[in-house]
C-alpha cells in the first residue's frame, strides 16, 4: 500500500488551516461559527470581495492562516441571506458591504467579536512571535521549487547539488540565528 503524500509534515505544526496541540491533534485558528464575526468586522472596515477577505484574513493573521475559498464565500452567502451584507456586482467581482442590520448584529455581539480577535491574536504571538508573513511564503516557494527539480531531475548528481545547496542555506540561516544574538 503505497503511502500518501503530504505537504504538512513541512508546516512544523502550523499551517494554512490551524495549529497543532500535541501530538497529530490539530486545534482550528476559528471555532465554529467564528467566521461570521470575523469576515462581518473586516467589512465594516470596508467593502471587499471574497479574494480581498481571504488576503486581508492571512495578512491580520501574519500568514498563519489563509483562509479557504470553501469557508469564506460560504459565508459571505450566509452572511448576505441574514441581511447583514450585500452584495453588489462592481467591475465584475461582487463585493461585500456591512449593512445596518449586520453593524446591529456586530455591536450586539462585540464582547464575543472581542474574544475571538484577542484569542487568536495572541496564539499568533505565542505561535510565531510577530510576522511571518515572508518566511513562511519563502518556505512553501522552496518547498515548491526543491522538490519539483528533484523529481525532475535526470541524474543523481543533480539532487545531491540541490542537497548541497538545501545544505549551505541551512548553515547560512542558522548564522543570522547566531549572528542577531551578539
Amino acid at each position: 500500500m503505497a503511502r500518501q503524500f503530504s505537504w504538512e509534515g513541512f508546516a512544523f505544526g502550523f499551517g494554512p488551516r490551524g495549529w497543532r496541540a500535541g501530538r497529530g491533534r490539530r486545534r482550528q485558528w476559528f471555532e465554529a461559527g467564528d467566521m461570521k464575526y470575523v469576515i462581518l468586522k473586516l467589512l465594516r472596515d470596508k467593502p471587499r470581495h471574497g479574494y480581498e477577505v481571504m488576503k486581508e484574513l492571512e495578512e491580520r493573521m501574519h500568514g498563519c492562516y489563509s483562509p479557504s475559498p470553501g469557508t469564506v464565500y460560504p459565508t459571505l452567502q450566509w452572511l448576505e441571506d441574514e441581511g447583514l451584507v450585500v452584495g453588489r456586482e462592481v467591475e465584475g467581482k461582487k463585493v461585500y458591504e456591512i449593512t445596518d442590520t449586520g453593524r446591529a448584529f456586530l455591536e450586539t455581539h462585540k464582547d464575543v467579536v472581542e474574544e475571538i480577535f484577542e484569542r487568536v491574536s495572541e496564539t499568533v504571538e505565542r505561535t510565531v512571535g510577530g510576522s511571518m508573513v515572508e518566511v513562511n511564503r519563502a518556505l512553501g516557494q522552496l518547498v515548491k521549487a526543491v522538490y519539483r527539480t528533484g523529481w525532475k531531475a535526470e541524474t543523481d548528481d543533480a539532487r545531491k547539488r540541490v542537497a548541497e545547496v538545501l545544505t549551505k542555506a541551512t548553515v547560512e540561516i542558522e548564522g543570522l540565528a547566531t549572528a542577531g544574538r551578539t
